[in-house]
């Protein structure tokens, strides 16, 4: 289980990113659940990816946890952005 809890704060955190981008982007938002989807997606996107890009460990002390929240939140976010543009593009 304790293999998993970096991937699952990242998802949480990816969900958390998607739903506070949707509402402060209201024009884009993807509704609760798709925002949260997104998020999802992004959070896993950043777990895979961003400790390649920065080179970094999934480490379970104070410092590696709060990386992999901002890191999910941040890559839930602009992956609910990307999607609720081209929604929004497609919607046109």
């Amino acid at each position: 289980m304790e293999a998993y809890l970096p991937l699952i704060i990242n998802l949480v955190g990816g969900a958390v990113g998607g739903n506070v981008a949707g509402g402060v982007l209201r024009n884009l938002s993807l509704g609760t659940l798709g925002n949260s989807i997104a998020g999802i997606l992004g959070g896993g996107a950043a777990y895979h990816f961003l400790p390649e890009l920065l080179g970094t460990t999934s480490s379970l002390d104070m410092q590696g946890i709060l990386t992999q929240i901002a890191g999910g939140a941040g890559g839930g976010g602009i992956i609910m952005i990307v999607l609720g543009l081209i929604k929004s593009i497609i919607s046109r």
